[in-house]
């Protein structure tokens, strides 16, 4: 007897955990511990295995209540068992915790399927009884295992297995005052968004930007509020000091329209009528068609295009580059408009004035980028033969099969391979995410020269399975300059940006090893 005594008291003094012992979850669906609603259910209260175990049969309570003895069976002292759950409670590690497996879980899955705003639960045969959705609550599971194993319990006993059935089983975690499983994941990805938008802001309102850091930043793709600046500063338009940016864009601005007003009007001569003329065919064979097909956007294009080819002589204009204007165009306008889709801006409510100044914007953005690939565009655009030749080579080492198949079916890569080099894959995916794709290539040094060639590697390799299935010259040539990818999005570039990437570090500081 006096053994049973010291043994009470010892575990009265222990502040360890202790087996059998109740750790209380508190939130909106878990009110803090009621000794007096829950008292009876402490009797009752088995303890919770550590490793799955059958439920085994109990064939009286007396039974029951003997095997699961402990020292909460003394019943009292009521305030301390209290003190002892909050002490172990720390809520700002719960909420950091369940933040966490929310971020992994969205990271896991482009779209997460949540449940009442928190963790999904798998579902479970009927036979076996829930499992706590977390921590140590230990009185669900017992008292809905008794209950469970012991169907013709007495009358007595009612009460209290009534009350535990309106414990909830599954763990509840809401955030925001919202159990909308859609609006969890756009909450969580705009609070995402909302990061990184504050480091781009932060960076871009410093006296000096470090455009080192704000390469690293927009690799990854950059937020469309800041998107027109960060191009601007990326691709050398504008200086990485705040306070002469403004002086620059008026100096840029005023230039390019002194080139118009001085060469604009010698299109119609005959020395100049053959460029404009192929100007003004290929301009309406552009995309987006709701974009191109306005006024005011052809006349936009017309003249860029032209004083481009007027002051570019080495390689005047080649079909191609009229792609590469829309992109900057595009981000550029949507500073202005609200456009839930880029291929359906319209231009018919932005100022005339505002329009001049996207204009010289893009002209000099433009101008930047082919500064780096103009060989591209010489006369018999050498930079393409040889970057479609390189091409060639790295697929034989990363993809021998892919290669072998073409090769057997006498595809050769300069059919379907000139135009993405060409056109930067312009025509192969949609604009929303050539946008994407040129985030990465503007923080990427030489990026629409060198690691364009690892992009196509990697894109021809995506479609390796569909490749291999076609047997036939014709099929695989019109698959090849088709491919499927109008539903594509920023996801999906993102994958493809990654494998260049690996394909980019395993083979460009080592030449040899896509060379035969």
């Amino acid at each position: 007897m006096a053994s049973d005594g010291a043994r009470k008291q010892f575990w009265k003094r222990s502040n360890s955990k202790l087996p059998g012992s109740i750790q209380h979850v508190y939130g909106a669906q878990h009110p803090p511990f009621d000794p007096l609603l829950h008292g009876t259910l402490l009797k009752s209260t088995a303890k919770m295995p550590t490793t799955p175990v059958k439920a085994k049969r109990v064939s009286t309570f007396q039974e029951f209540e003997s095997n699961t003895s402990d020292a909460w069976d003394a019943g009292e002292d009521d305030d301390e068992l209290l003190a002892m759950a909050a002490e172990s409670l720390n809520s700002e590690v719960v909420m950091e915790t369940a933040n966490r497996v929310l971020r992994n879980h969205s990271q896991r899955q482009g779209r997460p399927t949540l449940q009442e705003g928190g963790l999904q639960q798998k579902p479970r045969p009927e036979a076996e009884p829930p499992s706590p959705p977390s921590g140590d609550l230990r009185l669900v599971k017992s008292v809905s295992e008794s209950h469970t194993s012991c169907p013709a319990e007495s009358a007595s006993d009612a009460a209290p297995l009534q009350r535990s059935q309106s414990l909830p089983h599954a763990a509840t975690v809401t955030l925001g005052g919202t159990s909308d499983p859609g609006t969890l994941s756009s909450s969580a990805l705009s609070e995402r968004e909302a990061s990184r938008l504050d480091k781009f802001k932060q960076l871009l309102a410093g006296p000096n930007t470090d455009l080192e850091e704000l390469r690293k930043l927009s690799w990854s793709g950059i937020p469309k509020p800041v998107r027109p600046m960060t191009w601007k500063l990326l691709s050398g338009y504008l200086p990485a000091n705040v306070d002469r940016r403004p002086a620059t864009l008026q100096r840029k601005q005023k230039e390019y329209f002194a080139f118009i007003e001085h060469y604009y009007d010698s299109r119609n001569d005959e020395v100049h009528q053959d460029t404009y003329r192929q100007i003004h065919i290929d301009i309406p064979r552009m995309s987006p068609e709701a974009l191109i097909l306005q006024p005011k956007v052809t006349e936009i294009f017309e003249r860029i295009l032209f004083i481009w080819a007027i002051r570019h002589p080495a390689s005047g204009y080649v079909q191609g580059i009229n792609d590469l204007v829309t992109p900057f165009f595009v981000v550029f306008i949507c500073e202005y408009i609200e456009a839930e889709e880029v291929d359906t801006v319209d231009v018919s409510g932005v100022p005339a004035e505002v329009l001049r100044n996207i204009e010289a914007d893009t002209y000099w953005c433009m101008s930047k980028l082919l500064d780096g690939i103009q060989d591209n565009y010489t006369f018999a655009q050498p930079g393409i033969q040889m970057k479609v030749k390189m091409l060639e080579e790295l697929v034989s080492r990363i993809d021998e099969q892919v290669h072998r198949h073409l090769d057997q079916h006498e595809v050769r890569y300069l059919q379907f391979a000139f135009r993405w080099m060409n056109n930067l894959l312009m025509r192969e995916v949609p604009l929303r995410c050539t946008i994407r794709l040129w985030d990465t290539y503007q923080s990427e040094p030489e990026g629409f020269s060198h690691f364009h060639l690892y992009v196509c590697a990697a894109f021809l390799v995506r479609w390796r399975k569909e490749i291999l299935e076609e047997k036939d010259f014709q099929e695989l040539l019109l698959f090849l300059q088709n491919l499927p990818t109008a539903h594509w999005d920023d996801e999906d570039i993102s994958l493809l940006l990654a494998e260049a990437y690996r394909l980019k570090f395993a083979f460009a500081d080592a030449p040899n090893h896509y060379k035969k």
